[in-house]
């Protein structure tokens, strides 16, 4: 499945983009070449000495261990807390099922409210959401939160990186968004890790209140990034 997923990907981008550099695709759709800047220092220099990179970097982190820790320990939580049988299992489906559909299906108001704003709102409803998990004990409406959960998740990382390509120079872009993206892979690992250590010490109700704590961070985390600049159009 892996391999299907990831050859297919490739097809649809060598379709898309071709071999083409930055400049020939943004030309193709009528925007003039970015603006090249001479430095010397190697880009990769440039963009460690970017607040901004680090700052999307951590938040990407603790956005992409928050969402792979819930998808994935929430079963056990609901079996072990809320007393679930072996189809608990749904519910993690539900909540993959609600990050897809979030990112599609929220797209106006992304575009309505702002991007920025509208990540605040996101994670404060998420927040919510998880109070309500953690404290009431309904196994189907726990079901019902983790999926809402996954809906308002959905839209953050594609947020990010749109606002990333506002905020961060053009001729940056590229090796920015790797750094990024790459970092962040990392809270794939360790916000679970930190979840199995919590739950062999202190039990899996440990969950909701490192979840509550990371959304939080994450909150703090968004207001230290810089504004995008105001454009002209």
């Amino acid at each position: 499945m892996s391999l299907g997923i990831a050859v297919t990907n490739a097809i649809a981008l060598i379709a898309v983009f071709g071999f083409k550099s930055q400049d020939e695709c943004l030309a193709q759709i009528g925007q003039a070449p970015q603006e090249q800047v001479t430095s010397q220092h190697s880009k990769f220099r440039q963009i460690f000495s970017l607040k901004a990179v680090h700052l999307l970097a951590f938040f990407i982190l603790v956005y992409v261990g928050v969402e792979v820790t819930m998808g994935g320990w929430i079963v056990t939580y609901i079996m072990d807390v809320r007393g679930g049988g072996p189809s608990s299992g749904y519910i993690s489906a539900g909540f993959f099922g609600g990050l897809t559909m979030g990112r599609v299906a929220l797209l106006w108001v992304n575009q309505k409210v702002g991007e920025r704003r509208v990540l605040y709102i996101y994670a404060m409803l998420a927040i919510g959401f998880e109070l309500i998990i953690w404290f009431v004990p309904s196994l189907i409406g726990d079901a019902v939160a983790v999926s809402v959960i996954g809906i308002l998740l959905g839209p953050i990382y594609p947020i990010v990186m749109n606002e990333s390509s506002k905020i961060l120079p053009h001729w940056l872009l590229t090796g920015s968004i790797g750094w990024i993206a790459g970092f962040g892979q990392a809270g794939s690992a360790i916000l679970p890790f930190m979840t199995g250590a919590l739950a062999s010490r202190v039990g899996i109700k440990s969950l909701q209140p490192l979840l509550v704590s990371m959304m939080s961070f994450m909150i703090a985390l968004w207001w230290l990034v810089p504004a995008s600049p105001r454009r002209v159009d």
